[in-house]
């Protein structure tokens, strides 16, 4: 049985604003295995990266609050000092982030940049961890990796950064591994390769991973759980199999309906969820998805649903989830409805 890397219960991130106080991230419970990849997946706003952030602790902590925990291998990470963060970060959890050529020092090369990780974290000589910097990018696949760990960030292509932020986050062997829209500023060539490479190293230092991302064809091909967000809270969680043979919240179901079709005709429009996602200072008395839903009832408006249990660990944040799903038949049906919509 998998060991339990992370567990997040009932968290809950506020932050301090102009307008008073906001909650970004409301009631947010999840659990990483040793090997597993979680996948966190929503649209833009929906606190998949403030959850990321708040695992390590990376939010501005003067107009942050926290409550709830987040326990690392039982341990409560909210509950760290400064010192005990700092073992922690890079070392024993990783993050991977959206853009690296802002996460990259540019006026440092690659190698001090992977090197200085190494010498904070693992007891080695400068020459060891300049030779272990060479030996980590060529893991990830870079050519040349003794020419490259000599170069700068703008001398390298993208998809090139992208791996050099793998590889420093790799450096230490992390146990959790965070990947953040870790292939959205990549073509879809690079983009494969940089998911088989996180997939690959996974398997090899046998990590467990949590990939946040918009994109379910990421999700499709790495991960085994899947942790559906909207407005700051958790609406759905299952096995990837599950979110994509059965899904049972209808903002899950609009999302796939969403995704391009290969087969479908060539002069449909795509199905869009109609209207947006509300502001944190304007959120919905009920169902925060009901303003968006086409089965929202009176209920829905009128009273939040908690996140409820469903046969074989699905959990769903829906009043009507059992109605919706008779109706539509699974994906199939919804595929069917996809290639009717606007057409």
């Amino acid at each position: 049985m998998s060991e339990l890397l992370l567990e997040v219960k009932n968290l809950k991130v506020h932050f301090d604003t102009e307008n008073g106080t906001v909650t970004a991230v409301d009631d947010v419970s999840f659990s990483v295995k040793q090997g597993e990849t979680v996948g966190v997946v929503g649209e833009s706003g929906c606190g998949k990266s403030v959850t990321a952030e708040s695992i390590l602790r990376l939010l501005n902590e003067k107009h942050t609050h926290y409550e709830g925990n987040i326990l690392f291998e039982e341990k409560d990470i909210l509950k760290f000092s400064y010192s005990e963060l700092q073992k922690l970060r890079g070392n024993d959890i990783s993050m991977i982030f959206q853009d690296p050529m802002s996460s990259l020092n540019p006026v440092y090369t690659v190698g001090n940049q992977i090197v200085e990780a190494l010498l904070l974290h693992q007891n080695l000589t400068k020459k060891e961890a300049e030779v272990k910097a060479v030996e980590m990018l060529k893991l990830t696949g870079i050519p040349l990796p003794e020419k490259r760990v000599n170069e700068y960030p703008h001398e390298l292509s993208g998809g090139m950064r992208q791996r050099v932020m793998i590889a420093m986050a790799l450096s230490c062997k992390p146990k959790l591994l965070i990947a953040d829209e870790p292939t959205t500023a990549l073509d879809v060539t690079t983009q494969s390769q940089i998911l088989d490479l996180i997939n690959e190293l996974k398997d090899e230092f046998n990590m467990g991973t949590i990939m946040i991302t918009h994109d379910l064809g990421v999700v499709a091909e790495v991960c085994t759980k899947v942790v559906v967000m909207y407005l700051g809270q958790v609406i759905e969680e299952a096995s990837v199999e599950s979110i994509f043979s059965s899904p049972l919240h209808p903002y899950t179901q609009g999302l796939l309906k969403s995704i391009p079709h290969i087969e479908g005709p060539r002069d449909e429009k795509l199905y869009v969820i109609e209207g947006k996602v509300p502001t944190l200072t304007q959120i919905p008395k009920g169902c925060r998805f009901a303003p968006r839903c086409e089965f929202a009832t009176e209920l829905c408006r009128d009273k939040m649903p908690q996140l409820e249990s469903y046969e074989n660990d699905l959990k769903v944040r829906c009043w009507h989830f059992k109605d919706i799903q008779e109706k539509r038949g699974g994906l199939n049906g919804i595929r069917n409805e996809s290639q009717t919509v606007n057409s």
